[in-house]
């Protein structure tokens, strides 16, 4: 059934809302989705339709958030203030225990350090929502691979880790240090901690609906508690977590987990990566092209995801997106949420470009929902032909 699409689009961009609009009129159910693009730091794509949702919606992006967390740590190491191959444990000593004394924070930002979950004593989703909590308790906890040797996603736990070492270092938190260098200065919907004040615009995440044979394929696909896969997704606990009561959990909207809480929508999004890359209303670019082009490399070859079982597509923090979308220009980065939303910057053609939706894609969990593979093309084609 159609569904009436809002916003704008900037000459040229029609194609993009043609395309936004066949998608959600093709959707099963109404996913709520926002579509908003940057073009060398000038919005040209600002788009939403859906029940319940507008411009100005917010929900919950879950892993957007560590594109977001790693923006900072990049900054940080565009500064000088962090070393990319120091060890971890010489900025958090505690991190030594049980073998990962060598492991690196570039080792760290490439998803390699084994801790992906805690084995011993799962978490609860108050203890997820906490990324100090998180910290605390995996620094002494063994890894489940020789850490550097492999590479799994560290779903709920990357951002707290990657958080632990810039607090040990600077004295703030992660989420505090956005707050300040990035989010407030560019005024950009996309939080890690949703202040009180805002939480009026923000909007449930809905579940899946799968179909009958959809349902039997996730079934058949579930990873077992007590796997690598479902340790990361702390589906060992007594209560596994379930991602539509974390995403909708009033302490993880608050507390803003910076692997997997972040609340905002897409032009928050899209204007996070712009800020990355582009001049943005006469402030420069957050990243030197140097910097952008060493964080969004290419950074984890050498045979599929311990957790995921997904091909190599990580660089430092961040999602090489070339290697799930290959029609996308060498060295864009970003970062993908598990509803299927997905934020990027495209240095090579200054595209910055953010996908919402609130409810769950199939298949759903993890990665970009198939969509925005005909999104971005819609998007890189108007470009082309400007």
């Amino acid at each position: 059934m159609p569904i009436d699409v809002h916003g704008t689009v900037a000459e040229g961009f029609e194609g993009v809302r043609e395309e936004f609009a066949a998608h959600l009129a093709e959707e099963r159910d109404d996913p709520g989705a926002q579509l908003v693009v940057y073009r060398h730091g000038r919005r040209v794509v600002d788009l939403w339709g859906g029940d319940g949702i507008d411009g100005d919606s917010l929900t919950t992006l879950y892993s957007i958030a560590k594109g977001a967390a790693h923006l900072v740590v990049a900054l940080l190491v565009q500064d000088g203030v962090l070393d990319l191959d120091r060890p971890v444990a010489a900025y958090w000593p505690e991190f030594a225990a049980e073998g990962k004394d060598r492991l690196t924070l570039r080792e760290l930002l490439e998803h390699r350090s084994g801790v992906v979950g805690d084995a011993e004593q799962p978490f609860t989703v108050e203890e997820l929502a906490d990324d100090r909590i998180i910290a605390a308790r995996l620094a002494g906890r063994k890894p489940l691979w020789e850490p550097g040797t492999a590479y799994g996603y560290h779903a709920f736990v990357i951002g707290a880790l990657t958080g632990e070492v810039v607090r040990r270092v600077t004295g703030r938190t992660l989420q505090e240090l956005y707050e300040e260098r990035v989010r407030a200065p560019y005024g950009l919907d996309y939080h890690l901690g949703l202040p009180a004040a805002e939480e009026s615009r923000w909007v449930e995440v809905q579940p899946l609906l799968p179909t009958p044979e959809e349902a039997a394929l996730l079934k058949e696909r579930a990873a077992a508690p007590d796997s690598i896969r479902g340790i990361a997704f702390n589906a060992h606990a007594p209560e596994p977590t379930d991602l539509v009561a974390f995403g909708n959990h009033p302490r993880v909207r608050a507390l803003g987990p910076a692997s997997s809480g972040g609340v905002g929508n897409a032009r928050g999004v899209a204007g996070l990566y712009a800020a990355a890359i582009s001049t943005v209303d006469g402030r420069p670019p957050l990243l030197t092209p140097q910097t952008a082009a060493r964080f969004g490399e290419l950074r984890t070859p050498g045979g599929p995801d311990l957790v995921t079982g997904s091909e190599d597509h990580f660089g430092l923090g961040f999602e090489y997106l070339p290697a799930i979308f290959p029609f996308l220009a060498p060295g864009t980065f970003g970062h993908s949420g598990a509803t299927g939303s997905l934020g990027f910057a495209d240095p090579a053609n200054g595209i910055a470009y953010g996908y919402t939706r609130r409810r769950f894609a199939f298949p759903s969990g993890v990665g970009a929902s198939v969509e925005n593979g005909r999104l971005a093309q819609s998007v890189l084609r108007a470009v082309g032909a400007l």
